[in-house]
């Protein structure tokens, strides 16, 4: 890192007020300049989103006034919080975006629903290293404390080295006492699905409604992947990229009768 501050994005998609959240920008205000761009409400789920067809705004808060950094709390999803941030607040493209700390994982599959992982991808398509971090631990008082020290570990890496080029990480955490967690493994996408069910219910005036729920599937058996490292003790980081084009199939698809 230089002398000079790095100017660093936070955001999230559990909404500004979460404690994953909070708990990120107390690590991000030891190691540079902060301005944080979150949702101003829950956004999970909500992938790649963005908002077209309704106002957006976007306000400065003071959540924790003794803290130093600049918020701004932003009615869109987590892309359009990191839109905003990089194109009309932020006095410069940022030398770093992270995002969460979600509540909950987004190892596997669960990568291209995630609102955290697509905010930090977001940022990684206008070539700025980005990271997404998550905490296997869905519950409001998940305790991030465990995690701490390894979230700034891959942050001060991260400003150190530089990211590769169309590449942004995706950093999972188990639920575990710091002396538990075995360490870091750099790992491959798991191959799971959900199995998805829905929970089909009836309103007081006769209407269907439905409750997505499901079973996610690990059918992978490698010992390489994230979702082994999470099941064995360590944190998990997936060099995740946003070029979707199957670069292996280009040659076979050559050979259809098109």
């Amino acid at each position: 890192m230089s002398e000079k501050k790095p100017l660093i994005l936070v955001t999230n998609d559990d909404g500004i007020t979460a404690p994953g959240i909070r708990a990120l920008i107390k690590i991000m205000n030891t190691l540079g300049e902060v301005y944080v761009v979150a949702p101003d409400s829950p956004q999970s789920g909500m992938g790649h989103a963005i908002t077209l067809n309704d106002t957006l705004y976007c306000n400065q808060v003071n959540i924790v006034e003794s803290e130093p950094q600049k918020e701004y709390s932003c009615s869109g999803t987590p892309v359009d919080c990191v839109k905003i941030g990089v194109n009309e607040i932020l006095k410069r493209k940022p030398d770093l975006c992270v995002s969460g700390i979600n509540h909950g994982s987004n190892s596997s599959i669960n990568v291209i629903y995630s609102g955290t992982m697509s905010a930090a991808v977001e940022a990684g398509t206008q070539g700025i290293p980005s990271i997404g971090f998550s905490l296997l631990d869905y519950s409001l008082d998940a305790d991030f404390t465990p995690i701490l020290e390894h979230v700034e570990t891959i942050v001060k890496q991260c400003l150190i080295n530089g990211m590769p080029k169309g590449v942004v990480l995706n950093v999972n955490l188990p639920k575990l006492p710091k002396d538990k967690i075995k360490g870091i493994k750099i790992c491959r996408q798991a191959d799971g699905r959900w199995e998805e069910k829905f929970d089909k219910r009836v309103t007081p005036l006769g209407k269907d409604y439905y409750w997505l729920t499901g079973e996610f599937i690990n059918e992978d058996k490698g010992e390489d992947t994230d979702e082994w490292a999470l099941a064995n003790g360590f944190i998990s980081i997936v060099p995740t990229q946003f070029d979707l084009t199957a670069h292996h199939a280009i040659k076979e698809i050559n050979n259809w009768d098109l």
